[in-house]
């Protein structure tokens, strides 16, 4: 995949979404939540960036679905999980797009990760 500028629907809004070179490790309670080599990351505007992760590599047992939506007018509507283990601390940490818009088709079925209701997103390696 290679890099590329999305612009929706405001030349004011710009998304970028990349595939990130380095290992993304989410921690929780010295558990590892996911481990992936495939996290892409999305630059949205002013936010910090946000890394994206293969289910594949996410402990889906670890999570459970939440009843709460979002919806985003650059990408859609996201799902949640929380994570049980991390207490109330971790009520909603992960969301998703299941069915993004066209021009972020790339982030569908990946998981992004609050930081502040985990432990630790590092990433490792060049």
């Amino acid at each position: 995949m290679t890099e590329r500028t999305i612009r929706i629907p405001s030349p004011d809004h710009p998304i970028t979404i990349e595939r990130n070179k380095r290992r993304v490790i989410v921690t929780l309670g010295g558990r590892v939540i996911a481990d992936t080599s495939e996290a892409l990351t999305l630059s949205e505007a002013n936010y910090p960036h946000v890394q994206y992760v293969p289910r594949k590599d996410v402990d889906m047992e670890a999570l459970v679905r939440s009843a709460t939506t979002t919806y985003c007018p650059y990408k859609g509507e996201a799902a949640y999980f929380s994570i049980p283990a991390g207490g109330e601390r971790s009520a909603d940490a992960i969301w998703t797009y299941e069915a993004p818009y066209d021009a972020v088709a790339e982030i569908k079925d990946r998981l992004a990760f609050y930081p502040d209701r985990v432990d630790a997103i590092e990433q490792r390696g060049a």
